[in-house]
């Protein structure tokens, strides 16, 4: 299963103002298919990301890919 790990952006937002959920994704599904799991959320606003450490590690554990813009969330969230 071609597993990726990626934002998704939520809501009709205000432009400007958006806010996103970290979510797992079956990639061979299409851009908007059905979400496996959701990790987390981030609002870049206000800069607050929260995820599920021990999830998020679990699904790497078994393989899934990080996006780029995961990566530099987890970085900039140690």
């Amino acid at each position: 299963m071609a597993v990726h790990i990626r934002l998704r952006r939520i809501g009709k937002n205000p432009k400007g103002k958006p806010h996103f959920r970290i979510s797992v994704f079956d990639e061979r599904k299409g851009r908007d298919s059905r979400i496996i799991e959701e990790l987390g959320y981030y609002k870049p606003a206000t800069g607050l990301a929260v995820i599920k450490k021990e999830r998020l590690a679990a699904w790497v554990k078994n393989g899934a890919q990080l996006s780029v813009t995961v990566k530099s969330l987890l970085k900039k969230d140690k």
